[in-house]
């Protein structure tokens, strides 16, 4: 029983075949990279997202505490209640 030969056209097609799947893997896994990167950002927003609305949702919570109004007041409005004094330390 003789065993036939591949010729060279055939042996040049596996060959470029190979070189074309070889190629088209590494392309894969540059973009897959890439897409993992992106899902790692996004993950990160969307957790400072739901930090953002937590907080959103605390100071919902407690809008009617005159007591958390009055702190907003002093600390980001920079407002003092009658007969307050402010001290301000200039050492530094």
């Amino acid at each position: 029983m003789k065993v036939k030969r591949a010729g060279i056209g055939t042996k040049l097609l596996v060959l470029v075949l190979l070189v074309a799947a070889v190629l088209a893997l590494l392309s894969m896994r540059t973009r897959l990279t890439a897409v993992q990167a992106q899902q790692t950002k996004l993950q990160e927003q969307v957790l400072a997202q739901t930090e953002k609305n937590s907080a959103l949702a605390d100071a919902i919570a407690h809008s009617d505490n005159p007591e958390y109004i009055a702190n907003i007041a002093r600390s980001k409005l920079g407002l003092l209640e009658p007969g307050e004094i402010r001290f301000v330390d200039t050492a530094n």
